[in-house]
């Protein structure tokens, strides 16, 4: 069946840059809480309010010196960050870094995708304790379920559909850099590259996407904006360690 486009418009931002937090000490529990088998991560705060790791500050450092080094080919024009705990300090911490005083724009459209009661367990720990909904779970599919009290990739989907909406009205030719989280990038590719369920699962499962990587688009020639690059880390590459989380270990709250 052909497909078309919903979003049609030329008052899009010159450019676009979805930066992935750095990495947190929930992405750390995550790792070892894998590496035990346990079913829950070893962590005593909300989601909102995991911080980053010492990594996750030396990766937002180095981005913040990679903005001062001059080399995103413009400086941002207006930020916008999660309210959630580790993407605000990767977002504070590189334009710290960068030695600018630019204003941070909390925004809870680009918080993470809210897990409901799978909040803190990991695959083995939603198959323990919720048997049936992990059942439920393969039988519909990680794009349109959603855990009991929690949020599908759909709905993660809707807001992101939202926030572009309000980024066409004011923001023609200006350059918008967005502090994140992984299933918020994930769904700005579906979006904007109208892509089928299949095809983001497909990159989803194949594609890493590390802490402090960078997705960047430019308006393109037509009534939209493209992709330039996915999930790069130059601006951590040879300044700070790449870390990122295996695809099949964001099944559950691993990509926290």
């Amino acid at each position: 069946m052909p497909r078309g486009k919903l979003i049609v418009s030329s008052r899009w931002p010159s450019h676009m840059v979805l930066v992935r937090h750095g990495q947190s000490v929930g992405n750390l529990a995550a790792s070892e809480a894998g590496r035990r088998g346990a079913a829950r991560l070893d962590l005593d705060f909300r989601d909102a309010d995991t911080p980053l790791s010492d990594t996750g500050r030396e990766q937002a450092r180095a981005l913040g010196a990679f903005l001062r080094a001059g080399d995103v080919g413009g400086a941002p024009d207006l930020i916008v960050c999660s309210p959630y705990r580790r993407a605000a300090e990767t977002a504070a911490a590189a334009v710290e870094a960068w030695g600018s005083a630019h204003e941070l724009v909390l925004d809870e459209r680009l918080r993470e995708r809210d897990l409901g009661v799978f909040d803190g367990l990991t695959s083995a720990g939603i198959r323990e304790e919720y048997a049936s909904e992990a059942q439920r779970q393969s039988h519909v599919g990680k794009f349109y379920y959603a855990p009991p009290s929690g949020e599908s990739w759909c709905d993660v989907t809707l807001r992101v559909r939202s926030l572009l909406a309000d980024l066409r009205e004011g923001y023609e030719g200006k350059r918008v850099w967005l502090f994140t989280h992984q299933a918020v990038i994930m769904s700005f590719r579906y979006v904007l590259e109208d892509l089928t369920e299949q095809e983001l699962l497909e990159i989803d499962s194949t594609t890493d996407l590390p802490n402090c990587s960078l997705t960047t688009y430019r308006a393109g020639g037509g009534s939209g904006l493209e992709l330039v690059r996915f999930a790069d880390t130059s601006a951590v590459e040879g300044s700070a360690p790449t870390t990122a989380e295996p695809s099949r270990s964001r099944e559950s709250n691993h990509a926290r």
